[in-house]
C-alpha cells in the first residue's frame, strides 16, 4: 500500500506531523481517516477550524494554513511496525520539508513524533524550548488516536494553546 500525499505549501500557519498513515489513511489517501482517530473533533473542540471537518475535506485545510504530513509515509495497522530505518529516512525528509517549506508552526502529534524527528529523550507538551530549525516553532501535541488514554478534554486544553499561538501569527 503506498503512502497518502503531503497537503503542504509554503509558509503555512501550522503544518501537522504524525507518525504515519493508518491502514484506512492509506486506502482513501486522506490524512487521519481512522474513524476511531479524534483528530477532527480536536480541531474543531479547540478553535482551530471553525466547523467540524470530515477527513475527506484534509486539502481544503491547506487555504486555512494547516498543512498535513506524516515522519514516515508507510502506511501500517500501528506505529509499532515502523522500522528504525524507515524513521532516520522519514526524519532526513522531514527536516527538508522544514525547511524548505517554512512554516511558521510543526505541531507533531504525539510525543514519540517528536522524539523521533527531534532525537530528544524528553519533552513536554506544548512549545519546545528550542526548535530544531530556526524560525519554526515546534509544538508537541498529543496523539489524536483512540488509543490514548488521555481524556478528551486534556487533549483540547492542549490543542487550544496551540490555536492561541496560531493567532499570534495571523494578528
Amino acid at each position: 500500500m503506498n503512502g497518502i500525499n503531503d497537503h503542504i505549501k509554503h509558509n503555512l500557519q501550522i503544518l501537522f506531523v504524525g507518525f504515519n498513515p493508518s491502514l484506512l489513511s492509506g486506502k482513501t489517501g486522506h490524512h487521519y481517516a481512522n474513524p476511531r482517530n479524534r483528530f477532527w473533533k480536536i480541531l474543531y473542540y479547540s478553535g482551530l477550524t471553525p466547523k467540524l471537518h470530515h477527513f475527506s475535506e484534509d486539502a481544503e485545510l491547506l487555504s486555512a494554513g494547516y498543512g498535513f504530513t506524516n515522519i514516515v509515509q508507510r502506511p501500517t495497522k500501528n506505529a509499532g511496525e515502523i522500522t528504525k530505518e524507515e524513521y532516520k529516512a522519514g526524519r532526513e525528509d522531514l527536516i527538508k520539508k522544514i525547511i524548505y517549506y517554512k512554516p511558521k508552526i510543526v505541531c507533531f502529534v504525539g510525543k514519540g513524533v517528536y522524539k523521533e524527528y527531534s532525537k530528544k529523550t524528553k519533552s513536554q507538551w506544548g512549545i519546545q524550548n528550542d526548535s530544531m530549525i530556526p524560525g519554526t516553532v515546534d509544538f508537541v501535541a498529543p496523539s489524536s488516536s483512540g488509543l490514548v488514554r488521555m481524556k478528551m478534554d486534556e487533549i483540547i486544553e492542549i490543542y487550544s494553546e496551540l490555536t492561541a499561538l496560531a493567532a499570534k501569527f495571523t494578528g
